[in-house]
């Protein structure tokens, strides 16, 4: 393990983060999620008949360079053959674009695939299903078709709205408006898609559920009785719900998917496509363009970025960073919320002081954001005026949050949950709630151990230690619900019991580091694909991606006081992962909707690689 090489390449990625900070102290890197907001936006600004025809035209040429030689297009480079959904979306928006003739090549190769893929009407995604309704190209799935009254009557029929995580609800009540007004729209610039439907309907296979046939029985009902007299029709409650969580950046909650189909609801409201509101939807959804590249992200991820990316350079010393990590905290501080978002209804007298995801976020604050900047600004809060008691106000807002299974979920407490079953659509079990999750639970772990000392020992550290331990597989490995996946979710789980004081030589520890080496490749790193996320078990990459190599290095280096022949070959696979920059570097190691949608962070390829040799340099660097 050459040391030396470890530390000029400490050097040269600090320097890199250096240079491309911008002048308010924020990073600002690409969260690239493919071509599916890319498309949407080309099809919403069809519908809407807006004239933006350089941003059309720029987007499109995004999506025809992402097309394979057999028509079709992936969500991760490993998939195979093609995704059926994001073929159908994206040759959908080429063709609203205007960017390829129906009978271009291009066009009609990726038809061929949609069809060899058994039609339109094989789409399981729940997004690709709405665009193709709302835009009246398919029939709206009688799923969709739950009455409105279900949710926004006081006197119901005891669906609780609040059951579905935050981000579920902000993309679930613009299609339900939609689907309760059965609302299709399509204008002369958008194509006909009947004949990638291979039979004679342009229904979806699988709406044949139970739950189809509630809401036909609930479509039945006299649900005005559940309304007092002159209450507020459920049509403007959920309205009201969509125009309350408008950020200011004109997003809803910061997701360009919703912000769209928020959009698309408006305009089965009656709103007309020209005005203030949609307007401001639009500027929103812009605002979400990556700075360098022509995509547009489903959230951006700035506040996420800077704190990890300070911890990262304070963690490799970097010279010459003491102003920008300054000019970084200085930016956290002013993103911590003042607001109280939903997340308040299920914990009630917690003053609001968490941090979001993204810049324009100020409502909808998550823990792991949470915790990572502040861990960022602690150093600061001394000399900033009442910034301790900032960072004591954020540090109860992650600790209040805690769930009573003693894990932490991503962006409220637990409370009761629709049945699992309520929707069929790809991944939705695992977008629909915000449980605890083993990789946001161990890094709190790392987090209190590193911050506040706190160990094993503690009732409370050991309940969520306990909780922990429980969620390891027979295999010795654990699930990580934000990145890719098990090599994800064990690298945090180790690191963080490792922390907290759980013995290097504890049974379940060792268990994972045998797998983490049962798994190293020939070239000594680590590879995960995105399939083990949608099929949840374990699916080698069989190639070494830099984010997952340093998780699971940081697995390692955790666990032993001397370096092992398999941490330098770990070490020295990072280093060339790093270097080659081919397919692996872009390969998207975050975990957005299982099945749907996986993102590659530009940063992931500079906050786990820093942090991950920063403390080998640390550890091993007198060995």
């Amino acid at each position: 393990m050459d040391m030396n090489r470890i530390r000029e390449k400490i050097n040269e990625i600090s320097a890199e983060l250096l240079r491309r900070q911008s002048p308010d102290g924020a990073w600002r890197l690409c969260f690239d999620s493919g071509t599916m907001t890319d498309s949407y936006f080309i099809i919403l600004l069809r519908v809407l008949g807006r004239s933006d025809e350089t941003l059309i035209q720029v987007l499109a040429a995004r999506i025809a360079s992402r097309q394979l030689a057999n028509g079709a297009w992936k969500i991760y480079p490993d998939e195979e053959g093609g995704n059926l959904e994001a073929t159908a979306e994206a040759c959908y928006a080429l063709l609203c674009a205007g960017y390829n003739p129906i009978s271009d090549p291009h066009i009609q190769r990726a038809k061929h695939f949609i069809r060899s893929r058994g039609g339109l009407s094989k789409a399981r995604s729940l997004l690709t299903q709405v665009i193709l309704s709302a835009t009246g190209q398919a029939e709206w799935p009688l799923l969709l078709r739950i009455p409105l009254e279900a949710f926004f009557s006081d006197h119901g029929i005891g669906l609780d709205l609040f059951s579905l995580s935050g981000h579920a609800r902000v993309h679930l009540i613009p299609i339900l408006i939609m689907a309760d007004k059965q609302f299709a729209r399509r204008t002369p610039f958008m194509p006909d898609l009947s004949d990638l439907f291979l039979g004679s309907s342009r229904s979806f296979v699988n709406d044949s559920t139970w739950i189809s046939a509630l809401n036909g029985f609930l479509s039945t009902l006299p649900l005005s009785s559940f309304l007092p007299p002159d209450s507020p029709s459920a049509q403007e409650k959920a309205e009201a719900f969509l125009l309350e969580r408008l950020e200011p950046n004109g997003t809803l909650l910061t997701y360009s998917t919703a912000t769209m189909l928020m959009a698309l609801a408006l305009l089965a409201l009656d709103y007309s496509p020209e005005s203030p509101v949609l307007t401001r939807l639009l500027l929103g959804v812009r605002s979400l363009m990556c700075k360098d590249t022509a995509h547009i992200q489903v959230a951006s991820a700035e506040v996420w970025d800077t704190a990890m990316l300070t911890c990262a350079l304070r963690e490799a010393d970097a010279a010459s960073s003491n102003a920008a990590l300054e000019r970084a905290g200085a930016y956290l501080l002013s993103k911590q919320q003042t607001r109280l978002g939903d997340w308040a209804l299920r914990s009630p007298g917690t003053e609001a002081g968490g941090w979001g995801f993204s810049d324009g976020n100020t409502m909808y604050p998550d823990v792991d954001d949470s915790a990572a900047a502040l861990r960022a600004v602690r150093p600061y809060t001394p000399y900033i005026i009442d910034g301790i008691e900032h960072w004591q106000r954020g540090l109860n807002w992650v600790l209040a949050m805690r769930n009573d299974d003693g894990g932490w979920p991503a962006f409220e407490r637990k409370g009761h949950t629709l049945p699992a079953s309520f929707f069929a659509f790809e991944g939705s079990k695992d977008i629909s709630t915000d449980p605890s999750t083993v990789d946001l639970t161990s890094r709190m772990l790392a987090f209190l151990a590193r911050e506040l000392e706190m160990s094993i020992g503690s009732h409370w550290i050991d309940d969520s230690v306990k909780w922990v331990l429980s969620q390891q597989k027979r295999d010795g490995s654990w699930y990580g619900r934000w990145g890719i996946a098990y090599i994800h979710g064990t690298g945090a789980a180790v690191q963080g019991l490792s922390a907290v004081g759980v013995a290097d030589d504890h049974p379940a520890l060792k268990k994972a580091v045998n797998w983490l080496l049962d798994i190293q490749n020939d070239d000594g790193g680590w590879g995960e694909s995105c399939l083990s996320d949608e099929v949840k078990r374990y699916i080698p990459l069989h190639a070494s991606t830099p984010s997952q190599t340093a998780w699971a290095l940081d697995a390692l280096t955790a666990v032993h006081d001397k370096p092992t022949p398999e941490i330098k070959r770990g070490a020295e696979a990072l280093l060339q992962a790093l270097e080659r920059r081919d397919w692996t570097y872009t390969y998207p190691t975050g975990a957005g909707l299982p099945g749907s949608v996986y993102v590659h962070y530009s940063s992931n390829n500079y906050i786990w690689p820093l942090l991950t040799l920063s403390a080998i340099a640390k550890k091993y660097g007198n060995a």
